[in-house]
C-alpha cells in the first residue's frame, strides 16, 4: 500500500513539474550533444554508402529511423503497420540508337526524353509554337506533332522545359503518335541537355491500363539550321531507336506519429520532416574517398526530425505530430512528392509542415530559414531560435529559389504552410561549396556546439507551432495561399 501511495504521489509530482516547465525548459531538457553526434555519425557512415535511394545503405538508414521512431514511442500509421511506406522508383538510361529524318532531311543532333523501341515512318504536322488552341484545332491522331520548344522566340532554356510537360500532355490527348521540338541552342549548352537526357528517375505509379508506352517525346538541336516550315504543314517523319532501358528499385520513406495531448487540438498534426537520402557513390576526392556520406545534406536535417521526436516522447504538445523521413529528395523530391499525393494522415488535418533542409552553413550565428516572412508562424520561428542565441533570417538567395527545391514545396502545393528550417548561411560561397555533395561532407567536420543551439532552437520553434492557440497559415497574397484556402475549405 505504502508503494502504491509513493508511486501515485511521483507520478502527480512529475505531472506537476512537466506542467509547470515552459516549453523553452522542455526543448533544453531533452537535446544533447551526445545523442546529435551519435545520430549524424552513424548516418554519415561508410557502411550506408551515401544512402542513395533504392540501395542497401538506404535501407539500413530507414531501419535505423524506423527503430528510433519505435524507440521513441511513435505509432506506425502505415497499412501494413509498419513505418514504411513503400514505392518503387523508375530508373531510366538513353537509348544507344536514335535516327532522326524530318522532310527527308537527318537531324543527328536528338536528345530523347521519352523513347521507346521504334522503327517508324509517319506524317508530321507542324504547329509552331503548340499552343493549347493549336492542338484543339488541329486533327493530330495518328501523326507526329512538331513545335518549336517554348513560347515564343524570347523564351529561355528554363522556359523550354517548362512548357514541355504541357506539350507532351496535350499531344497525348488529341492522339499524337509522339512530340519532335526544335530548339537551337549552342554546343556547350546542347551537351548538357544531352548529358541528362533519356536518363533520370521517376515515381513507378500503378498502371490502370491506359498508358500509351509507344509515345516518343524528343529535342531536335536545329543547329542554325531551322527547316523552313509553315503552320499546319504536313511532312514526312522517319525515326529508329532501340528505345530506353528501365529499372524498378524498391525504396521507402519512414512515418510515425505521436498523438497530441488536446483534446481537440490532437486531430490537427504537424509535420516534421527532412530527407534521409544522399547521392551515394561518385567521383573520389584527392583522398581517395568516394562515398558522399552527406553530413549536411542532409543528416543534419533527419536529426533536427529525431531531436523533436525524443523530445515530444516526454513532453507531447497540443497537436499530434508526424514524422515523416523521406528518400529520393536527390532524385528530385520524389519521396515527399509521393506522401503528399498518397498520405496516411488527410492533408486537411495537416496545420504546418516544419521541414529542414540544407547544403551547409557558413555562419553559426543563425538560422537560415526558407519562406520566414510567408507564413504566420514567423515570430515563433524567430523567438524559437533566438532563444538559444541564434537569429532567425528568411531566405539569402531567393535568385536561387530554394523554397521549390526542397521537400516542403511538395505540401505547400497542396496548401499546407510548409517552411524549411536550415543551419545558417547567408550566401552560397566557397564554405558552402567545399561540402556540398562532395565526398569531404563527413560527420567530423561539423560544429557540434553549433547543432546544439540549432536543435534546441528547431525543437522549441516546433512546440511553440503545435502549440499555438491560432491557426497557422499562409501570409496575405503568397503564391500558395489560395491552394490552403481550398484544402482547409477557407474559400
Amino acid at each position: 500500500m505504502k508503494k502504491q501511495l509513493l508511486f501515485t504521489f511521483a507520478s502527480i509530482l512529475f505531472s506537476f513539474l512537466s506542467f509547470a516547465q515552459s516549453d523553452k525548459e522542455k526543448a533544453a531538457a531533452t537535446v544533447n550533444k551526445n545523442t546529435i553526434e551519435s545520430h549524424i555519425k552513424f548516418l554519415s557512415d561508410d557502411l550506408l554508402e551515401g544512402r542513395e535511394a533504392g540501395t542497401r545503405g538506404n535501407k539500413i538508414a530507414a531501419s535505423y529511423l524506423a527503430n528510433q521512431l519505435h524507440k521513441f514511442g511513435a505509432k506506425p500509421v502505415s497499412e501494413d503497420n509498419s513505418y514504411y511506406q513503400k514505392f518503387q522508383l523508375e530508373q531510366s538510361r538513353p537509348p544507344s540508337v536514335l535516327d532522326l529524318t524530318l522532310n527527308g532531311v537527318s537531324f543527328p543532333l536528338t536528345a530523347p526524353f521519352s523513347m521507346p523501341a521504334i522503327d517508324q515512318s509517319a506524317e508530321a504536322v507542324f504547329l509552331e509554337y503548340g499552343s493549347e488552341d493549336d492542338f484543339a484545332s488541329t486533327d493530330i491522331s495518328g501523326k507526329v506533332v512538331v513545335v518549336l520548344a517554348g513560347s515564343g522566340e524570347d523564351a529561355t532554356p528554363n522556359d523550354m522545359f517548362r512548357s514541355r510537360s504541357k506539350k507532351v500532355e496535350l499531344a497525348q490527348q488529341n492522339g499524337a503518335l509522339g512530340l519532335i521540338e526544335l530548339v537551337d541552342f549552342e554546343e556547350d549548352l546542347w551537351s548538357r541537355v544531352k548529358h541528362y537526357s533519356g536518363s533520370g528517375t521517376t515515381i513507378k505509379e500503378e498502371s490502370d491500363g491506359t498508358e500509351d508506352d509507344s509515345f516518343f517525346s524528343v529535342w531536335v538541336n536545329m543547329n542554325k539550321n531551322r527547316p523552313d516550315l509553315k503552320k499546319g504543314e504536313t511532312i514526312p517523319v522517319t525515326i529508329k531507336s532501340d528505345g530506353q532501358s528501365k529499372k524498378y528499385l524498391d525504396t521507402q520513406n519512414v512515418v510515425g506519429v505521436i498523438e497530441g495531448s488536446d483534446p481537440s487540438l490532437k486531430n490537427e498534426y504537424v509535420i516534421y520532416s527532412a530527407h534521409y537520402d544522399h547521392v551515394g557513390i561518385g567521383q573520389p576526392n584527392a583522398e581517395g574517398d568516394s562515398i558522399y556520406n552527406g553530413a549536411r545534406d542532409n543528416n543534419i536535417g533527419v536529426t533536427a526530425v529525431l531531436s523533436m521526436l525524443e523530445n515530444l516522447r516526454t513532453y507531447p504538445t497540443k497537436r499530434s505530430a508526424l514524422f515523416i523521413l523521406f528518400t529520393a529528395e536527390e532524385k528530385g523530391l520524389l519521396g515527399s512528392r509521393y506522401y503528399a499525393d498518397h498520405p496516411l494522415i488527410p492533408l486537411n488535418q495537416v496545420s504546418y509542415c516544419f521541414n529542414t533542409d540544407g547544403g551547409g552553413y557558413n555562419d553559426t550565428s543563425l538560422a537560415t530559414i526558407i519562406g520566414l516572412e510567408r507564413t504566420s508562424a514567423k515570430e515563433l520561428i524567430i523567438k524559437g531560435a533566438g532563444t538559444f542565441g541564434l537569429k532567425a533570417i528568411g531566405d539569402p538567395a531567393p535568385e536561387q529559389g530554394l523554397f521549390d527545391r526542397s521537400d516542403n514545396v511538395s505540401f505547400a502545393r497542396k496548401g499546407i504552410p510548409a517552411p524549411t528550417y536550415s543551419t545558417g548561411f547567408h550566401s552560397f560561397d566557397e564554405e558552402i561549396m567545399k561540402y556540398y555533395h562532395q565526398a569531404d561532407d563527413e560527420a567530423d567536420s561539423l560544429d557540434y556546439d553549433y547543432l546544439l543551439k540549432f536543435y534546441q532552437g528547431y525543437v522549441y520553434s516546433g512546440r511553440l507551432i503545435a502549440n499555438s492557440s491560432e491557426k497557422l497559415f499562409w501570409n496575405e497574397g503568397d503564391k500558395y495561399e489560395e491552394a490552403g484556402k481550398a484544402l482547409y475549405g477557407m474559400n
